[in-house]
C-alpha cells in the first residue's frame, strides 16, 4: 500500500532521515521504533507533507506522493492522528469530528461514520455536546482517532499514541488499534513503548540517527538481543550484532 524509498530528510544542516525505506502492506500494522531524535516523526510528517523530502521516492497505491500539499494526500487515503492529540479544546466532541471530515461533502455518508464512530467510542456518543479540552486524556485520544477515521483513510498514522496515559488506558489504546486494524483500517504506528507495539505489530523497522538499523516481523523483533536493552528493558548481549 504505502512504499518508501531512500527517503531523506534535512532541518538546515541536519539529517533527520538518511535514506530512508520500508514498506506498510494493506491490511497491516508496521510499526516504525526508535529512540526520541532517531526520525520516527519526521517519517510521518514527510509521508503527510508536512516536511518537505529532499529526496527519494513515496509510492501511496501506487501514486507517488511526495511533494503534494497535505490535503492532497490526506484526500489520496492517508491520515494522521499527531502525537499529543491535538485536538480543539474549546470545540465540542461532535464539532472535532467535524473537522476530520472538512474534506467531504457526501452528507449521508458524514452521517453514517458519525454513527460508526460513536458506537466504536461510547465515551465519545455520550460526550459529544462536551467541550473537549474537558476529557480525559485517554478519551481525547479516541477523539483524535475519530475524528482522523472521519476522513475514511485507507492508511492510518498513528504517532505515540499511547503517550502520557495510565497503563490501563495504554492497554484500551492497544486494543482498539488491534480492532481497527480487524476492521480493514492499515495502521503505521510510532510508539516508545516498543513492546506492547510489537505485540500487536505485523512487522516492525527500528531508526537510528536516521536510518533503519533493523527490521523483521514482531515476534522476531520484540526477541532481537539488541532491541531488548534498548526498548524491552534488558541486559544486553554484547556478542550480538545491532543489525538485522
Amino acid at each position: 500500500m504505502l512504499e518508501v524509498f531512500d527517503l531523506q530528510v534535512s532541518y538546515g544542516a541536519i539529517k533527520a532521515l538518511d535514506g530512508v525505506s520500508f514498506g506498510v502492506p494493506r491490511g497491516r500494522i508496521v510499526t516504525l521504533l526508535g529512540a526520541n531524535g532517531s526520525g520516527k516523526t519526521t517519517a510521518l510528517r514527510a509521508i503527510t507533507g508536512l516536511a518537505a523530502p529532499g529526496g527519494g521516492r513515496m509510492v501511496f497505491e501506487g501514486r507517488e506522493i511526495q511533494g503534494l500539499p497535505t490535503h492532497e494526500i490526506i484526500r489520496a487515503g492517508i491520515a494522521l492522528v499527531p502525537e499529543g492529540r491535538r485536538i480543539f479544546a474549546n470545540l465540542t466532541v461532535y464539532e472535532n469530528l467535524l473537522l476530520g471530515a472538512y474534506l467531504r461533502r457526501d452528507q449521508p455518508g458524514l452521517a453514517r461514520d458519525l454513527d460508526r464512530i460513536y458506537d466504536t467510542f461510547p465515551r465519545l456518543a455520550a460526550r459529544r455536546a462536551q467541550a473537549a479540552g474537558t476529557l480525559s486524556g485517554g478519551e481525547q485520544q479516541m477523539l483524535a482517532v475519530g475524528r482522523a477515521l472521519m476522513s475514511r483513510p485507507r492508511l492510518l498514522l498513528l504517532d505515540e499514541p499511547s503517550l502520557g496515559l495510565a497503563p490501563l488506558l495504554v492497554k484500551e489504546v492497544f486494543h482498539l488499534i488491534t480492532r481497527l486494524n480487524e476492521q480493514g483500517v492499515t495502521i503505521l504506528l510510532i510508539e516508545q513503548n516498543a513492546a506492547a507495539a510489537l505485540k500487536i505489530a505485523h512487522h516492525g523497522y527500528v531508526l537510528s540517527t536516521g536510518r533503519v538499523v533493523l527490521e523483521g516481523p514482531g515476534q522476531e523483533l520484540s526477541a532481537h538481543p539488541q532491541l531488548q536493552p534498548a526498548y524491552l528493558g534488558e541486559e544486553p548481549d554484547p556478542e550480538a550484532p545491532f543489525s538485522s
